[in-house]
């Protein structure tokens, strides 16, 4: 098979979470174990760090890479879902996979699939493994998909981990609490592996100080190791470090201050230095790759996307926007429909303009059934499914000092064309 044949096959023949939701997600470990163990135990071959969290671990995750690569490691990062192509979810020092080598190992393994029936994720999970073990990566950056406990990623034994923002999410899956969801993502903790927490969360801490201390996991909060104004950090091991990050929206600096504290807190495993730090965080869009957090697509009016899609997300997001001082806001939002979008619309303005728009995706809500749920929170707008079009819509009404905002789903801002 040729890669698009391959991918059209794991599609068709795997349940895909992305596609299809909570059916489509298989907890346990079991298959994942399976598949580790028929293909030879590639988890064993090269050196890990993990990371969980509702949000920020995909920014999180890049960060680190990017650290790591401006220390001169091949750097091997699996992260999902992807924007645009599958093979960003498997990189090696910012390049991603060859579509080749994927339609080669997906040729190679008919049969291991066939017997074996994982999810879409498990067979992505075991395919990066098996990708950092062949290229011989010195350090391989893991982000969960789903929770942490029971998500396939965990059958590593990683070298430290980080958790990030906890806030509420998939409930359906992982727990209608915080308290519940943040013991599904502290289900990555393990024996005597240092772990550090990016934000202090009052319903959560509690849970991560039991489950560090049940596993003799060494625990910091990064709060309480790393001092922060704006984007000017204090860390008691490299001094004042300010920081100019990538990406724009005041929330990425409570992703720094983790990677921050977690450098620090690894050093006695993996020794960094703070100026490599410093500008492998700076560095992180053009060593990784990472797109749609906060991306600045133009200017005058200024044209943001944001692949903010859960309340804790979508909440960040608005407040940097009113902090933006435009003269009127123009948002293009598209959800999906397992999210619940009736505290997400909350949160918009109410004198914003929307445009209703629907991602190419079976879990998307429709443009029309979405705008009919933000007309009850009083938001008013036009039903333009497609993003790229809503984008030009909303370019032919906005002046040079107002903004465009496209939010919502990761799916849709996957859509846009970014060129």
């Amino acid at each position: 098979m040729n890669y698009s044949e391959s991918i059209s096959f794991l599609y068709a023949q795997l349940p895909v979470f992305h596609r299809e939701g909570a059916k489509a997600y298989k907890p346990g470990l079991d298959n994942i174990e399976t598949l580790c163990d028929l293909i030879g135990h590639p988890e064993h071959s090269f050196k890990s760090l993990h990371i969980a969290g509702t949000n920020g671990k995909g920014s999180s995750s890049h960060f680190m890479a990017s650290i790591l690569q401006e220390h001169g490691f091949k750097v091997g990062l699996y992260t999902s879902p992807h924007l645009h192509s599958f093979t960003e979810r498997i990189k090696i020092n910012g390049n991603e996979v060859p579509e080749e080598w994927v339609a080669a190992f997906v040729t190679k393994h008919l049969q291991l699939i066939e017997k074996v029936r994982p999810s879409f994720f498990e067979w992505t999970v075991i395919m990066a493994f098996s990708y950092f073990k062949e290229q011989k990566v010195d350090y391989a950056i893991i982000e969960t998909g789903l929770g942490g406990r029971l998500d396939s990623t965990n059958i590593i034994q990683p070298l430290a981990c980080l958790i990030t923002n906890i806030s509420f999410d998939h409930q359906d899956l992982l727990g209608d609490t915080l308290e519940k969801i943040a013991s599904e993502k502290a289900g990555i903790i393990k024996n005597d592996t240092p772990v550090t927490i990016s934000e202090k969360q009052e319903e959560t801490s509690a849970v991560f100080i039991a489950k560090a201390a049940s596993v003799n996991a060494p625990l910091q909060f990064a709060a309480d190791r790393i001092g922060a104004s704006g984007f000017t950090f204090t860390s008691p091991t490299w001094g004042e470090m300010t920081i100019k990050s990538p990406y724009q929206g005041q929330y990425q600096q409570k992703n720094i201050r983790g990677v921050l504290a977690w450098s620090e807190q690894i050093q006695s495993i993996i020794p960094l230095e703070a100026a490599k730090i410093k500008l492998g965080i700076e560095q992180t869009r053009l060593n990784t790759g990472l797109k749609g957090r906060w991306e600045i697509l133009g200017d005058r009016p200024k044209i943001i996307a944001d692949t903010g899609h859960n309340k804790s997300g979508v909440s960040e997001i608005i407040q940097q926007v009113e902090k933006e001082s435009f003269s009127h806001v123009y948002i293009i939002i598209g959800m999906v429909a397992d999210k619940d979008i009736n505290s997400v619309l909350s949160l918009f303005p109410i004198e914003a303009t929307y445009f209703f728009s629907q991602a190419n995706n079976p879990r998307a809500i429709s443009a029309l059934d979405l705008q009919k749920l933000a007309l009850e929170k009083g938001l008013h707008g036009e039903v333009i499914p497609d993003v790229n079009e809503a984008i030009v819509r909303a370019k032919s009404l906005a002046g040079p000092a107002d903004g465009i905002l496209i939010c919502g789903s990761t799916y849709l801002i996957g859509e846009i064309n970014f060129n």
